[in-house]
């Protein structure tokens, strides 16, 4: 299955594109440093990546008539600083609003599926009705904006179009908020997905079951003492349980919130436990794993505790990420996550080599979709292309 990704970035959500079974015909970025991390894999022939064509060019300039009629789905993450809660909150008033354009490619490829994700903060209240523009626009992206038609005043216009029937919609779109800690990445980080189908499919679909929890690793660490046994601590070097915790670890133990079924969220430990700690093996040869001095924590950016997920991992707008990039180590000192340890945050492969200095590198990463993630939501719309024969 051929796909097309836009706004590709360091290659998260590329990535777990292809490890759902797509292959991309075509690549598009236009960061330089994360073209560079593109091409420094592609040297080292890392997994699919030498085998995509990368287009280092704004999305806005892109022809996509070559690809009409041979892609399938079409995915990406438009530009998140629009809409982000670290950001400038400007949204479709920001020249780096890019949404415009992945309704762009959706309506010149007509492609049977598409995957977008962004920021939890596009569903602020703030940007309801914006958001609500975003959908109507992928439902019925034939029905172009005219030239100096205020969107406003386009989305009125496709809101009528939409509630007169006349016309069956274009495509089905369905939203949904996903914490990428309920799908076995360990870190709280939250994205919005949109994912649309070709009306003509005929295709139901709803977004895939989640396969980790919070409850299952409260019972791991404070009822059956599994977690900490798997990493070989010592009862005596076990943390205490947080006080806050106690009524939900009782009602666990008591059966009246247990049963998800589910496997515990994975935490930093888990991430990273088998790394060498940077600041004492400095001349380690395991490649992104260098230490980055000057860490500090202050209120609001305390790093992440080694015993829970992450806290999302920034991208840094304004300058070097923030407390959400360190590691917090049990006597309270903290140090920057090395480019290694975020890419396992996020989880990309090993062998999957990062470019640029730490800050760019870490601002790729902040930017990414966590690659598990962004299979298992790849991985449920391959499987429905495939049952309804959408895949050719």
């Amino acid at each position: 299955m051929r796909s097309v990704e836009l706004f590709a970035g360091a290659g998260g959500l590329a990535i777990g594109m292809a490890n759902a079974g797509f292959h991309h015909a075509a690549v598009i970025e236009w960061n330089r440093d994360a073209c560079e991390t593109f091409r420094e894999n592609k040297r080292h022939h890392t997994h699919r990546v030498e085998e995509w064509p990368l287009h280092e060019v704004d999305v806005r300039a892109f022809d996509y008539a070559p690809y009409k009629d041979d892609v399938i789905v079409v995915s990406g993450g438009p530009p998140c600083q629009p809409f982000s809660v670290g950001g400038k909150h400007k949204g479709h008033m920001d020249e780096r609003d890019m949404f415009p354009q992945a309704v762009r490619a959706v309506r010149e490829l007509r492609p049977k599926a598409f995957i977008f994700e962004n920021v939890k903060g596009l569903k602020r209240e703030t940007f309801a009705a914006y958001f609500e523009y975003i959908r109507l626009q992928l439902t019925y992206p034939g029905l172009v904006r005219r030239k100096e038609e205020p969107w406003r005043e386009h989305r009125a216009r496709l809101e009528r179009h939409h509630t007169s029937r006349q016309e069956r919609s274009e495509y089905n779109v369905v939203a949904e908020l996903l914490n990428a800690a309920n799908y076995g990445v360990p870190q709280r980080r939250e994205r919005v997905f949109i994912v649309g189908f070709r009306s003509d499919l005929g295709v139901r679909w709803s977004f895939p079951e989640e396969s980790h929890s919070e409850d299952a690793l409260l019972v791991a660490k404070w009822i059956t003492g599994e977690y900490w046994d798997a990493h070989e601590i010592a009862k005596k070097h076990r943390p205490r349980q947080d006080p806050r915790l106690a009524n939900r670890v009782s009602k666990l133990q008591d059966g009246l919130l247990f049963g998800t079924g589910r496997a515990p969220w994975l935490t930093v430990r888990d991430a990273i436990s088998d790394l060498p700690d940077p600041e004492k093996f400095p001349a380690n040869d395991i490649p992104n794993h260098c230490f980055n001095p000057g860490a500090r924590s202050y209120t609001g950016h305390t790093g992440s505790p080694l015993d829970e997920p992450a806290k999302t991992l920034k991208a840094g707008d304004h300058g070097v990420p923030g407390g959400e990039n360190m590691l917090t180590r049990a006597d309270g000192t903290v140090r920057y996550f090395t480019v290694r340890e975020a890419a396992r945050l996020q989880t990309f492969p090993d062998d999957y080599i990062f470019r640029g200095v730490w800050s760019e590198a870490m601002r790729q990463l902040g930017n990414a979709v966590p690659v598990r993630l962004a299979e298992a939501v790849a991985r449920s719309v391959a499987e429905t292309l495939v049952s309804v024969g959408g895949n050719g």
